[in-house]
């Protein structure tokens, strides 16, 4: 007889263990087993939840975009538009988000997005929602506010991309910093 309740228990358990898997490979060639074991479960049961190794790396990745969905929310003290961009780019590099194996993640999604129609559509919702986002905010500050938006989003993305493939650790606080510099040089 099942659990009342353990299913949400379950789902979190495996998208942390798809995390973590990710992370520790650095690639999507991780197993429904290896996942299903770092949770604490069969792989029936992972395959029952989700149905594939990709929907499972999908969720996972649903989950990293709402994590830094709610980090942005909670670096949002103002309405003005400096502290709306600089709340976008403290939440990219905000602890929980700027983790190896999250990061790593991020890598592989973007890998996926080219082979898997359903990864592709979820990457192309977070690009819009940080366009729009940093637009909004850039409007009222630059008159170049799509060249600065793009920008931002390719400094972010090269920032993500250039942590995970050094062997140095993920320092969060440098890469945020970088990326401000760059905002008050553009805004200048």
């Amino acid at each position: 007889m099942p659990k009342i309740g353990a299913e949400p228990i379950r789902k979190a358990a495996l998208i942390n263990a798809t995390i973590h898997e990710v992370g520790k490979a650095g690639s999507l060639d991780v197993t429904v087993a290896q996942i299903a074991k770092r949770a604490g479960m069969s792989p029936a049961l992972a395959h029952h939840y989700f149905g594939s190794k990709d929907q499972i790396f999908l969720h996972a990745m649903r989950f990293i975009l709402k994590t830094f969905g709610d980090s942005v929310r909670d670096e949002l003290k103002s309405n003005d538009s400096r502290s709306r961009v600089v709340a976008i780019i403290t939440a990219s590099f905000a602890s929980q988000n700027f983790q190896r194996e999250t990061v790593s993640a991020w890598l592989n999604f973007y890998a996926l997005a080219l082979t898997n129609t359903d990864a592709a559509r979820l990457l192309r919702v977070y690009h819009r929602r940080l366009r729009s986002n940093l637009l909004v905010a850039l409007r009222p500050m630059t008159s170049r506010p799509d060249q600065v938006a793009e920008t931002l989003g390719a400094l972010i993305d090269g920032v993500y991309l250039r942590s995970v493939l050094s062997a140095r650790p993920t320092d969060g606080d440098s890469a945020r910093q970088l990326v401000l510099d760059y905002l008050d040089e553009a805004l200048a």
